[in-house]
């Protein structure tokens, strides 16, 4: 019989979802954890469609019903068709440079050409304690011990998720490289590239992003959903830390705090 942890109870059904369902013929390629927020971010999405009584709700209760039937099955068709299962346990932190574990995880690579130099730039990204000046989705860093710092994001629904990360890979005024240890909340890997423009004309950023987010690839869609899309956010950092570092503020919206200078310190 499964824990009360392993069944899901809806209009007085229960769905066991550590199998592939009574009957389904189906294999199970879907982890469970991505199970759980297939199944509860379903049923959200289901419920908010119906309430919104048009075709655009409908549509989205038609695709919440569907993500309710992956987490309940465990199996999923796309997965199926491109040979893909994320029911593997996998550690995501112990890869060389900056990738995630197998063909796991979401990849982001962005640039940005900044007008200072290498050596600016790369000094004042390496206090890490800076970058929530301009990245608005991190809430904290600290830095904890040598090359090592925690950190606190703003997550979906006004939540937060934690991590501790290492500097593995450093090479002063070009490339910083980290991943997350163990226990973190969110596994990833990154690096930020500073190299110098052609004809002298300041410094090319190239962030580099690869993770596993809550749920897999189901809970990064959803997170989109609502609004948390992570390219969008790396875009949106580079630009103000373009701002940040050519002008000394960010240039701010309506009911945002004034930026701060880049010359003062945190």
């Amino acid at each position: 019989m499964a824990s009360r942890e392993e069944t899901l109870t809806n209009s007085g059904k229960s769905f066991d979802l550590t199998g592939a369902g009574e009957g389904s013929g189906a294999s199970v390629n879907v982890g469970q954890t991505e199970r759980w927020v297939s199944a509860i971010g379903g049923g959200a999405l289901a419920l908010y469609g119906l309430t919104r009584g048009s075709l655009g709700g409908i549509a989205l209760g038609i695709l919440g019903a569907a993500l309710v039937q992956r987490g309940v099955r465990g199996h999923c068709e796309v997965y199926k068709a491109m040979g893909f299962d994320t029911t593997g346990e996998g550690d995501l932190r112990h890869s060389e440079n900056v990738s995630v574990r197998g063909e796991r995880g979401i990849k982001v690579e962005k640039s940005l050409t900044i007008n200072r130099t290498p050596e600016e730039l790369f000094r004042f990204w390496r206090n890490f304690e800076n970058l929530p000046r301009f990245m608005n989705h991190l809430e904290s860093v600290r830095v904890t011990g040598e090359n090592r710092s925690h950190w606190v994001a703003k997550a979906p629904a006004g939540t937060t998720v934690e991590w501790d990360a290492e500097v593995y890979n450093e090479k002063p005024d070009e490339l910083i490289a980290w991943r997350t240890l163990e226990g973190a909340d969110v596994d990833s890997a990154g690096s930020v590239r500073f190299e110098q423009a052609t004809g002298g004309r300041g410094t090319v950023v190239r962030i580099t992003l690869k993770y596993d987010p809550p749920g897999g690839s189901i809970g990064a869609a959803i997170a989109r959903l609502f609004g948390e899309n992570p390219e969008q956010q790396i875009d949106e950092d580079l630009r103000r830390f373009k701002q940040l570092m050519e002008t000394g503020e960010v240039a701010t919206t309506e009911g945002q705090p004034s930026g701060r200078s880049a010359s003062t310190g945190k």
